[in-house]
Order: C-alpha cells, then sequence, then structure tokens
C-alpha cells in the first residue's frame, strides 16, 4: 500500500515512521480509515499513533512512534526456527493487541509475519 520512511517530529523531535501511499487513488479511503483507527487504539502491543493528514505535495501520510528492532518475517529468515516459549510469548502479545481492536470492532484482515513487529 506505501512506503515507510524514518523523519523526525518536527514539534517534538521524536523519532517516527512516516508511511506514505504511492498511488493514492483507489486506496486513498482506506488509509483514511486506517488513520482514524489507529488514532482510536492504544495498547503496548499497537503501534502508536503520532498524526496523520496531507503533505505540502499531496502525498497522504501517517506518522507512528519509531520502533527499533525487525519485523517476524526478517526475524525468522535470519534466525531460523525459535523456542516454543518465545514464539508464545510472540503470539501471546499479538492477540493481546488484536483483542484491544476487535474490542472496537476492528479486524485486522493481514496478520502475517512481515506486521508482525519485534522491538
Amino acid at each position: 500500500m506505501g512506503s515507510i520512511y524514518r523523519a523526525q517530529d518536527l514539534t517534538t523531535g521524536q523519532l517516527v515512521a512516516v508511511k506514505l501511499i504511492s498511488s493514492p487513488g483507489s486506496g486513498l479511503p482506506r488509509f483514511v480509515v486506517e488513520s482514524r483507527i489507529l488514532s482510536e487504539l492504544e495498547h503496548p502491543s499497537i503501534v502508536r499513533y503520532v498524526a496523520h493528514g496531507v503533505s505540502a505535495e499531496g502525498a497522504p501520510y501517517l506518522a507512528m512512534e519509531w520502533l527499533e528492532g525487525e519485523d517476524l518475517s526478517r526475524h525468522l529468515a535470519r534466525n531460523g526456527a525459535r523456542p516454543v516459549a518465545e514464539v508464545l510469548a510472540w503470539i501471546r502479545q499479538a492477540a493481546e493487541g488484536l483483542a484491544v481492536a476487535h474490542r472496537r470492532g476492528v479486524v485486522h484482515r493481514d496478520i502475517k509475519p512481515s506486521n508482525v513487529f519485534l522491538v
């Protein structure tokens, strides 16, 4: 849907992840909904919302907290199979975040290793 960039929040000075959608067209409504939903969710297993809007160049963006680490897909490719206890801890944390979203009527629809981030 888009690209993620590391940036600095000009107001707070903190590092943020900025998601820009590559071609706003038909993906714009979904992007706006995603931004609004994220702004309403708060849990340690859900990336923190910072802001969203449209850049001076007309590109829609979503700014989120910057996380140091890697996604689960890359981690598994680099390290191979992991101990059961470690995997269960990841699943539990992801499930807790998803439960917060589900209580708000939100279904993620794209849970996969590349969308699970290990901090």
